[in-house]
């Protein structure tokens, strides 16, 4: 065999070893999620919530690798910016997307106030009417969390999920994260719990060209009966009814969640 014809060969059959090596370096091990989930920067208030909202399984689920672009849609006042911020920073890009001109006072305060774990953190404002969170096929991983029903009540959703499909690469990743209704309640019911039925979620999705590639019960609640006074609103963390039934709610702990993975459809980029 002649040297050329050699490299060759053995380029051919080592590529998909490096590929997996590149990957598999990018991999955040359980001792990294583990420090950073026990990181004194996350507020106590929000750390209680963990047992919830299981953020390491929830993000694993999700692919989330440490060399990703990462765009957390409307992450509020950071809860999920505590754990992915630190998680991204030295060998990724975690950008914080914002609904209005300007980036909120609030979260605006919390990178500004730790720059050791948010300093590379960065922000994208946008129009919900005419969402755009970045260059076309830049981003790895789109992420939201409790949001999508919000979208649906104000009429926003399908122009949201076509913005998420065009800032991902082919291949890339919609994570999403939502109050999950009983099958087949109607739209007026929608808005009126905040609870979303999962088929709506994927209607929503693969319209905008996503596929479903894998949906979990990592974040489901079978004690959530979804039939309450003021919504989904009613539980944990919002308990909108005050002192009234609080125990009960406190019980029940948060809603019952649908946790979806969506795909781009295309070349996976390493």
């Amino acid at each position: 065999m002649n040297r050329s014809l050699l490299a060759l060969t053995l380029a051919t059959l080592l590529a998909p070893a490096l590929s997996h090596a590149a990957t598999s370096s990018a991999a955040i091990t359980d001792t990294q999620y583990q420090q950073v989930l026990k990181g004194p920067w996350r507020a106590p208030e929000n750390s209680v919530r963990d047992p919830y909202r299981h953020p390491e399984q929830t993000l694993k689920f999700f692919g989330l690798r440490n060399n990703q672009t990462v765009i957390e849609i409307t992450p509020g006042g950071g809860w999920y910016s505590e754990i992915l911020a630190p998680l991204l920073k030295d060998h990724g890009r975690y950008i914080a997307a914002l609904q209005g001109p300007t980036p909120t006072d609030t979260l605006k305060r919390k990178f500004d106030a730790d720059p050791e774990h948010y300093a590379k953190a960065q922000f994208v404002t946008f129009d919900p009417a005419a969402p755009v969170f970045g260059k076309p096929a830049s981003a790895d991983l789109v992420l939201t969390f409790r949001n999508v029903h919000n979208w649906v009540m104000a009429d926003d959703a399908a122009q949201m999920f076509s913005a998420f499909f065009k800032v991902l690469k082919p291949g890339g990743v919609l994570g999403v994260v939502d109050h999950r209704a009983k099958d087949g309640v109607d739209l007026q019911s929608i808005k009126d719990s905040g609870y979303l039925p999962t088929a709506y979620v994927v209607k929503l999705a693969t319209a905008a060209g996503f596929k479903l590639q894998a949906q979990s019960e990592i974040n489901a609640n079978a004690k959530d009966t979804k039939d309450y006074p003021a919504g989904v609103w009613t539980l944990p963390p919002t308990l909108k009814l005050g002192d009234q039934d609080r125990a009960k709610y406190v019980a029940i702990g948060e809603s019952d969640r649908l946790t979806l993975r969506f795909v781009k459809p295309g070349r996976v980029e390493q």
